[in-house]
């Protein structure tokens, strides 16, 4: 908020200007004033909370006057109400308070009782039996407070109450006819809690709040001072503070009790540190922040992602049995909105690697990450921010995302610089699709068939060769296999196509030649063609050319026949990131394409590194005789 607008109303006579006078001059002026003040200034270097810019509107009460006064009153964020004496504070019920709802204005009202240094004003007790009665009947009047221009009492305090109302207002906070919090106070307090609970244990022990009290106030923690909140807890609730530290319901009682004290700026000054928005909504740039991924590059988790999605994992796996029960998994995205919408639509955990009891794993935890963050990287930032992730040095959660280098020539020989790849599993239905992916999670064979109606995907890690690991996701269309073969965005997203069709069946083949002749954008993009249930007797294709002769034509590798009941169907898996991960393999080659001699290159560096080392063995061994 860049400017704090005060418009100061009530009756003539009852000090308005006065006040106003006696902030900028810091005495009073017995000399005759002006009825309405231009506007004041404030300048943020004046010690003004949240450094803001302070704008004081002078106004009057006169009926010719009427037009300004509400122009003002619509302008203003705050309004200051002034009243001096019985027949200006009967105004305020009568005539002030109906006024500002007629104009249909929501902000905070602080009511001032001016001329206190005069003796009609009576004491402190008498005026709070005055200004109760009339905050309990509206509502929308912040706090009261006391002033006497003539002798400068209160006067900073009646424009920093003003202030306070707007940068760190108690509407939002707390509900003041139910005496509670309100729902979204809490939620957010609740997340606040979530984070700073470092150990999980459901309490914030001694050193949780000194972490907390450093993160949002710069400053530690008095041995009594922490004492002393504790106290203050367990006179409304014993078992909130204990020897293990304060739960949840302590921390929200910590809070309700500020909030009732008037000290609701505190609450403000903790969500505000966890990116919470005067609407105590999560700041979308928080949440949001600029992430744009160029053409033909992908997003990836960096190793500081990684790492921050490996320690939550193990955080939240209280039983340590390696794998996230269905309570555990609530916990863990207790501060969230919940599982991603994407998770729920691909049947999450069942879309990547889980335990023997059905709770996904840590290698299925980070798979499935890892697909989200190629798929939708802003939703993975947004589910890093509700979850905690921040970086010291850059303060946002792009810190835990990468940027691939752009994949633009498929053809140049090389490795593309990729840990996540997308393969699109295409075939006719019955090919053997469904259990090939189920292979691809180590599910059991199943032999009841299934049609695929919706699209599925699976994600697991995949070790090459050499030792590298990278992550494959392999999606089974469905019958949106027509819109998404169509859709450019949607092919240029894909890394390689895996052909699939039933070795025993002779229909099967001619569906991928006639699908590759409905789309011939197809043949830009690495393909690898196989044979499934080949445990089953292998059928002649009914089909205007043989699988083998097809790809032969095209200059590719033969159709590899495997079948998932075999324990070898693992390496096929290999084979397809490998060929992902070098595109110029798998493509269409003419006679005049250059050759992907890389894996020849890597293999005789290495055979001739063994053989140097062994002509230097031998030469030691001829040597050392006559040494």
């Amino acid at each position: 908020m860049a400017t704090v607008r005060i418009c100061v109303c009530g009756d003539e006579g009852v000090g308005k200007s006065s006040i106003c006078v006696s902030l900028v001059k810091d005495v009073f002026v017995t000399n005759k004033i002006q009825s309405v003040l231009p506007q004041i200034t404030i300048p943020p270097s004046l010690g003004t909370p949240e450094n803001v810019t302070t704008t004081i509107a002078d106004t009057s009460a006169l009926p010719h006057q009427r037009d300004t006064l509400r122009r003002e009153i619509r302008k203003s964020n705050c309004i200051l109400l002034v009243y001096s004496d019985h027949y200006s504070y009967e105004r305020i019920s009568l005539f002030w308070c109906p006024l500002f709802r007629s104009l249909g204005v929501n902000v905070p009202v602080v009511l001032c009782a001016n001329k206190s240094d005069l003796a009609a004003n009576g004491s402190s007790s008498q005026i709070e039996e005055e200004m109760l009665p009339v905050m309990a009947e509206f509502k929308e009047i912040d706090s009261a407070i006391r002033t006497s221009a003539r002798e400068h009492f209160n006067i900073n305090e009646v424009f920093f109450l003003c202030q306070k109302a707007v940068t760190h207002p108690i509407a939002p906070l707390y509900d003041s006819k139910e005496a509670n919090l309100k729902p979204a106070t809490v939620v957010a307090l609740q997340r606040v809690f979530y984070l700073c609970d470092q150990d999980q244990d459901g309490y914030l022990n001694d050193k949780e709040i000194q972490n907390f009290q450093l993160t949002c106030f710069d400053k530690p923690l008095a041995e009594a001072d922490l004492e002393n909140i504790k106290q203050s807890i367990r006179r409304f609730s014993h078992d909130s503070a204990t020897e293990k530290g304060i739960d949840v319901g302590g921390f929200l009682l910590l809070n309700k009790l500020f909030a009732e004290k008037g000290r609701h700026e505190t609450i403000w000054i903790i969500l505000r540190r966890f990116h919470y928005t005067d609407s105590l909504s999560l700041k979308e740039s928080f949440l949001r922040p600029k992430f744009v991924v160029p053409a033909f590059s992908s997003a990836e988790l960096s190793p500081a992602g990684y790492r921050f999605l490996v320690s939550l994992f193990l955080l939240f796996d209280k039983d340590n049995d390696g794998g996230l029960n269905d309570t555990e998994l609530d916990a863990l995205f207790s501060a969230t909105p919940g599982l991603p919408s994407s998770w729920i639509d691909s049947a999450f955990p069942s879309s990547t690697v889980r335990n023997e009891a059905g709770y996904i794993t840590l290698q299925g935890w980070l798979a499935q990450w890892s697909m989200t963050t190629f798929v939708e990287p802003k939703t993975t930032l947004e589910y890093l921010a509700y979850l905690g992730f921040e970086s010291p040095e850059r303060g946002s959660t792009i810190a835990a995302l990468k940027i691939t280098k752009a994949r633009k020539k498929r053809k140049r020989p090389g490795r593309v610089e990729r840990n996540v790849v997308l393969c699109y599993v295409l075939g006719a239905s019955s090919s053997g699709k469904s259990s090939l992916l189920d292979a691809f999670l180590s599910r059991p064979f199943s032999h009841t068939y299934h049609p695929t109606i919706k699209p599925r995907t699976a994600v697991n890690s995949v070790e090459l060769h050499g030792g590298k690991q990278c992550y494959l996701i392999m999606e089974e269309l469905g019958e949106l296999e027509p819109a998404i073969l169509d859709n450019q965005a949607k092919l240029d997203a894909c890394d390689i196509i895996l052909y699939t069709y039933d070795s025993s069946d002779p229909d099967s083949f001619s569906h991928i030649v006639d699908l590759r002749r409905r789309y011939p954008y197809l043949e830009n993009i690495p393909a690898i063609f196989t044979g499934l249930k080949a445990d089953n007797d292998k059928a002649t294709q009914r089909s205007e050319i043989q699988p083998a002769d097809y790809t032969s034509a095209l200059n590719m590798a033969t159709p590899l026949h495997v079948s998932v009941t075999w324990n070898s169907i693992s390496e096929f898996f290999v084979d397809i990131a490998e060929a992902a991960i070098y595109p110029s393999t798998a493509l269409p080659r003419s006679d005049d394409d250059p050759v992907d001699r890389t894996n020849l290159y890597i293999a005789l560096s290495a055979t001739l590194c063994a053989g140097a080392a062994l002509s230097f063995i031998i030469w030691r061994r001829s040597i050392s005789p006559a040494a």
